[in-house]
Parts: C-alpha cells; structure tokens; sequence
C-alpha cells in the first residue's frame, strides 16, 4: 500500500468528510485511524501504538523538547492571550472607532488587510496571525464576514512568501534550488538569481494576489462567499450562527471604557518587533562563516523567534492592563478566555500534524510524484506538474514538504528532457504547491489563517476554495503557453488577459449586496 494509490485514501477520506460534515476533528480522526491501520496490517494494537507514536512526537523527539511544533502551540496561547488582554483593555473598540473615522468604506476596510498581507512576508504563520489580528476590529465594524478575512488573509501570505527572496520561505527554496543546480551543473546563475527569475514564472502567486485585489475594488462575491458576506450585511451576524461561537472572540470579557489607540498598537509593534529581531539573531546565530541577509533567513529559527516575539508582545498588553489597575479577578478570567480562544486551533493542527506525519508514512507524495514519467512532451510539463504539486499539497497539506519533494524530481526531469525548461518546471511546483495549500483543510496555514482571521476553520475552506480554483484555472492555461513558447513575457500577458475577462465576466454576473 505504501507508495500507491492506495496511500490517497486516508488523506482523500478525510477531506470528503470534513466538506459533507464539516466535522473537522471527526475526518481527520477518521482519516488517521484508517491511515494507521493501513501502516500496521490493520493491528488496531499496533495502530494505537503507532498513533501514539506520532502524538507523542509532537512534543518530544529523541528525548528533548520538539522546539517547533511545540513552539507554535505556545506561540498560539501567548497570542489568545495577547488578544484578549487588548480586548480587555478597551484597545480593540478604541482602535474599531479610530479607523472607522479614516476607513470610511468596506472596501477601503478590506484594502487595508491585503496591503498588509502583501507588507508582512517575512514568514505565512507570522503573517496571517499577525494581519487577521490587526485588521478584525476595522472589518467587523464595516461588517466585512470572518470568512472574508480569512480569505484576504490567507491570499495574501503564502503568495507573498513564495515570490519574497527575504523571507523564511525564500530561503528555503532558494537552498533547495542551489543544490538542483549544483547537481546538474547549471553555472549560468546561482540560486538566489534562478529564485528571482522564477517569479515572474510563479503564475498563481501573482494571478491570487491579483485575484485578491479585484476582489475587494469590485465586490466579486460569489459562491460560498456571498452567502457569508449578505448576512454580514444585512444582519452584521459575521459567521455563520449555525457553526457556533467565533474562533478568538472574547464576548464575555469586561471592557474597559478607558482603552486607547495605543492599547491595541503597541503590543502588536512589540510583537512585529520582537519576532524580527529574534529572526534576525537566530539566523545570525545558525549561519557559518559571514552572515549574510540570505544565510540569516536560511537558518533563521521561526517557532522560536514567534515564542519570543509573543512573550514580548504579551507582556507589553499585560503591562497596559495594569496600568489600568484591573482587578486580578479580571485578569485571571481575561488569560483564560484568551486561552479557550485558541483551544480550537490547537486542537485541529494537533490532528493535522498527526494525519501529515502518517501520510507521509504511506508515501502518498512519493506516489504523486512516480505520475510523472518521461513520455509526456516537454511543453505539457509546466502544466501538469504544477496540477501534481497542487494535489501532493492539497492532499498531504504541506506546501514546504511539496518543495522538498517535487523541486528535485522537476529538476531531474529537465536535466534529462530539456534543461531550458529548468526553471518554469520549478517554478510551476512552487505554484501548484501554493494553490494546493490554499485549498487544503489540513494545511497549517490555511488554519492559522481562519484563527489570525476569527472564521471557522471549514467556512473559510468552502469559501477561499473557488476563488483558488479560478487562479488555478488562469494558471494552467497560462504554464500550457509557457510550455509552448517558452517566452515568459507571452505568459505573463496570457494570465493578465485571462485574470482581466475572469473579472469582467464576475462582475457582469454579480450583482452588488444591498444592506
């Protein structure tokens, strides 16, 4: 089973599921149990065992502590925390006020989450907490959906991250990159020039951005979405009230009527601060020899740099709060709410990590990959391994273990068949990987991008998942003129002409929500 069709199955199970019962917990639960017992001859006792295993991993390997799962678990509670110290402090409402007086229109209220999107590329976890964070006070005054902001958000971050060469992810791709080269003696550039001439090439980063964009300036709400955005209108209800209470909300909290701008600033600045400074020093401290701004972001440490960076922005809240001189009663009750708030993500990523770690057992990337053989004509290579990366990612909802995988054997594929097509096969990996991880419910960032953002995890699944398909779309048809001519200038014009008629056509067909 390991390495064969049969190794989709757990992880295709539990998307099933979680769209037709919109379970989260249950699917993935479900998806595990049947990966598990796949792994072990169907032994439920080695099964238990193996999950068990898995789990157990997550905090502790080789006996010491997993700094990076473990660290985004406490860079998560520090965070709900953080929030609800801010709430608490009156700084969310005196913020919502502030920014209502100067983002008088929804638009502008959604065109201030993408400018940040596209401002905060240092890394995607770091990004969709941060941005969903600090637009949600100015978007729920302008009644703009939970599922919305997630979709700005989430759109926004890993785009940013994969075309950013000083970024966490840059690094990452620029090393896998180097060492592609080095292994079939490409000299013409080096990995960070190949990088930047890949990004014209990295069709859906740019197509989503631009997606994204449009969006907003003229209201393309469809599908899914608009189901979201007329009750947000209409009825200022910014989720849907059947999925329960709103992920990092803290309704129960007493606010303070003395909070100020600064209360919700500030922290957020010490945090932005904080966790680039401790990138900067990890990096620094990882990197041999003379650092350099590429080495630093290579070897920077991000779990850690997030912890650090939260404790930071914690204790400025905290700070705040008691000059306010809050009862300890209240403080007591307000990091608790904060907690509660983030139980939900946790909980999900817990059983993400899980289900990922057994997929990756099963070889379910390695048998993507095998779908690739050497009798496919070369212009049709762009294409179909950007629709490969995108189902490794969609299925295995990793983006970065897509990269590790697939960069390689694209590499390998153009030594052998054309080695011009070198780097758009490369570039069309890096973009499937990214829609692939736009459209997965056990994708890290497409959770921590409903949490940063407040949605429920599965609203914003259902709604961001046609707009990706629609980028997907103009994508494909973009790498196929790529793959023919090979001119990138061509290609750019396609998907700008194509993204130009998909909004044209989207507008004609929708019409605008009235209140």
């Amino acid at each position: 089973m390991e390495g064969s069709i049969l190794s989709l199955l757990p992880p295709v199970l539990a998307l099933v599921m979680v769209i037709l019962t919109r379970r989260v917990l249950l699917s993935l639960g479900v998806g595990i149990i049947v990966g598990a017992l796949m792994l072990n001859g169907y032994n439920p006792v080695d099964s238990v065992v193996e999950i068990a295993s898995i789990v157990g991993a997550i905090f502790v390997v080789d006996g010491a502590i997993n700094d990076w799962e473990l660290y985004i678990i406490f860079f998560l509670l520090l965070l709900g925390m953080m929030a609800a110290l801010v709430t608490r402090s009156g700084g969310s409402r005196a913020f919502g006020e502030w920014a209502m007086k100067r983002v008088k229109t929804r638009v502008g209220a959604q065109m201030v989450s993408v400018i940040l999107g596209i401002l905060i590329f240092i890394d995607d976890y770091f990004n969709s907490l941060t941005v969903g964070n600090v637009s949600r006070p100015l978007t729920d005054r302008h009644r703009v959906s939970r599922a919305k902001l997630a979709y700005l958000v989430d759109s926004t971050a890993a785009p940013m991250c994969v075309i950013a060469p000083v970024s966490s992810w840059g690094a990452y791709i620029i090393t896998i990159i180097a060492g592609i080269l080095t292994t079939h003696g490409v000299t013409q550039y080096e990995g960070l020039q190949a990088f930047m001439l890949m990004v014209p090439m990295n069709i859906y980063a740019l197509v989503a951005i631009g997606l994204v964009l449009a969006v907003v300036l003229f209201k393309l709400d469809f599908g899914a979405m608009r189901v979201h955005e007329e009750r947000a209108i209409k009825t200022g209800e910014l989720v849907d009230p059947e999925s329960g209470a709103i992920p990092g909300d803290q309704e129960d909290l007493k606010v303070s009527d003395k909070g100020r701008v600064g209360d919700l600033v500030w922290p957020i600045v010490a945090l932005v601060v904080g966790t680039v400074a401790f990138m900067i020093i990890t990096g620094i401290q990882a990197s041999e020899g003379a650092a350099t701004i590429l080495s630093t972001f290579e070897n920077t440490d991000v779990a850690t740099s997030l912890l650090y960076g939260g404790l930071i922005g914690f204790a400025v809240a905290l700070v705040l709060n008691l000059m306010k001189k809050t009862e300890a009663r209240d403080f007591g009750a307000t990091i608790w709410a904060g907690i509660k708030s983030m139980l939900p993500a946790i909980y999900i990523l817990l059983f993400a990590w899980t289900i990922i770690a057994i997929i990756g057992d099963l070889g379910t990337g390695q048998y993507l990959a095998s779908l690739v053989d050497g009798n496919i004509h070369p212009m049709f290579l762009p294409a179909i391994l950007f629709l490969i990366a995108g189902f490794a990612a969609f299925s295995t909802g990793t983006s970065w273990g897509t990269f590790g995988l697939l960069l390689p054997i694209a590499g390998e594929m153009a030594a052998v068949i054309d080695i011009t097509m070198m780097l758009p096969m490369l570039a069309a990996v890096l973009a499937g990987a990214i829609f692939g991880d736009h459209c997965s419910p056990i994708s890290d960032t497409t959770i921590l991008s409903s949490t940063g953002a407040g949605s429920h995890h599965i609203d914003h699944v259902v709604t961001q998942l046609p707009y990706a398909i629609v980028a997907a779309v103009i994508t494909l048809l973009s790498y196929l003129v790529l793959g023919a001519t090979g001119s990138v200038i061509l290609t750019l014009l396609t998907a700008f002409v194509l993204l130009v008629i998909t909004v044209l056509i989207l507008k004609k067909l929708s019409t605008p929500i009235e209140a």
